[in-house]
C-alpha cells in the first residue's frame, strides 16, 4: 500500500517499464510494518522538517513501527555548499533535534536519512544517517563513505567536495532485527554488504539524480536485497528540486527474493510493507547462500551496536 501525496512540482508523468509487483499483504502476526517517505525537499530547512512531519505521521498512522526518510531530507540546497552552512554538531541543531522528537511523539524508530554533520574541517559536512529508538534516543550513526562523482553531458557532481568520507561500517540491533545502514551511492559497492554479514535489513536512504535512477536505482536495490537475502528499505529524493536539479525518486521495499512489495516513482508520500522474520528465515534455510561464499569479507571490521534492555523499575 502505498500512501500518496504529490507535490504539483513533482507529479510529471514518468513511463517506465515495470515488474509485477506483489500485493500488499495485510498485517499478520509476527510481522512488522515499516514505511520509507520519499520527499522532494528544497533549501528551507525549516519548510523540510514540516513535510517530513506531515509524512512521518501518514506512515504512524498506516501502523509503521520503524519509519526511514531519505538522504538530504532537511536540505536539498540551491548549491552544494548550502548543507555546509546548516551542519550541526552531533546531539545538537534543530534537524537532531526534531529527529528526536519525531520518534518520542510516535513512539517509533526513526532512521534519518542523512543529516548534515561536522567534519574536520570548516567547508565540509559528514552526510551522516541517524538512527533513534522509540524513546528518541540517539542510537547508531553511519557516516556515508563512498561518495558520488559523475561527469555525464551536462550532468556534473563531486560530492568530495563538500562530504568528508567515513570510515566505518555500522550495523545496528534493533527490536525489527539487524539492521545495515547505507546512503545513496553506496549502493554500488556490494562489499559493503558482504561485510555487514547476516543482516535483517538494510537502509539505502538515496538521492539518486534522474539519469543514474533510471539507468540503475531499481537493478541496484534489488540485487542488494538478492544477494543478501534481506529486505531493503529505499527512501528517495523524487522530483524537481528548486536548484534545477531532477531526482528519479521510485522509494520502494524490496523482501528478500527481490519481490518489490511497494513503491512510488515520483513525489511526496509514504510507502509501506510488512517485515516477516519467518519468511526471511524460510529463504534462507532454502537457499543457504551465505554458507556457500568462498571469498570472504572477514578481515573488514564492523562496528556494532547493540540493542540494549531498558533497565528495570525499582
Amino acid at each position: 500500500m502505498t500512501v500518496r501525496k504529490t507535490t504539483s512540482i513533482a507529479s510529471a508523468k514518468v513511463s517506465r517499464a515495470r515488474p509485477v509487483m506483489a500485493r500488499k499483504a495485510v498485517a499478520q502476526p509476527g510481522t512488522m510494518r515499516v514505511a520509507a517517505i520519499q520527499m522532494a525537499s528544497g533549501p528551507n530547512v525549516t519548510a523540510n522538517l514540516s513535510e517530513a512531519e506531515r509524512l512521518i505521521e501518514q506512515a504512524v498512522k498506516a501502523g509503521a513501527k520503524l519509519v526511514a526518510l531519505p538522504e538530504y531530507f532537511a536540505i536539498m540546497g540551491m548549491k552544494d555548499t548550502d548543507k555546509v552552512a546548516v551542519r550541526e554538531a552531533e546531539g545538537k541543531g534543530p534537524v537532531q533535534n526534531f529527529l528526536s522528537r519525531m520518534a518520542k511523539r510516535h513512539g517509533i524508530w526513526l532512521v534519518g536519512g542523512s543529516v548534515p554533520l561536522e567534519a574536520s574541517t570548516a567547508d565540509k559536512v559528514r552526510n551522516s544517517c541517524l538512527v533513534y529508538d522509540d524513546k528518541g534516543k540517539l542510537v547508531a550513526r553511519y557516516d556515508k563513505i563512498h561518495l558520488f562523482g559523475l561527469d555525464l553531458g551536462n550532468e556534473h557532481y563531486r560530492e568530495e567536495k563538500t562530504i568528508e568520507p567515513g570510515a566505518r561500517i555500522v550495523v545496528v540491533e534493533t527490536p525489527f532485527g539487524r539492521i545495515g545502514l547505507s546512503i545513496c551511492y553506496d549502493l554500488r559497492f556490494p562489499e559493503l554488504y558482504r561485510a555487514m554479514k547476516d543482516v535483517d535489513m538494510i537502509m539505502v536512504p538515496s538521492a539518486f539524480t534522474a539519469t543514474t535512477g533510471k539507468a540503475h536505482f531499481e537493478t541496484l536495490v534489488r540485487a542488494r536485497a538478492i544477494e543478501n537475502m534481506a529486505y531493503v528499505i529505499a527512501p528517495a529524493q523524487g522530483g524537481y528540486h528548486l536548484s534545477g536539479r531532477e531526482t528519479h525518486g521510485d522509494t520502494m521495499i524490496v523482501d528478500p527474493w527481490g519481490v518489490v512489495l511497494d513503491r512510488l516513482p515520483r513525489g511526496s508520500g509514504v510507502v509501506l510493507a510488512n517485515i516477516n522474520p519467518a519468511y526471511q528465515a524460510s529463504l534462507r534455510k532454502s537457499l543457504p547462500a551465505h554458507k556457500h561464499r568462498m571469498i570472504g569479507c572477514d578481515k573488514q571490521h564492523v562496528e556494532l551496536v547493540e540493542l540494549r534492555a531498558a533497565p528495570k523499575k525499582k
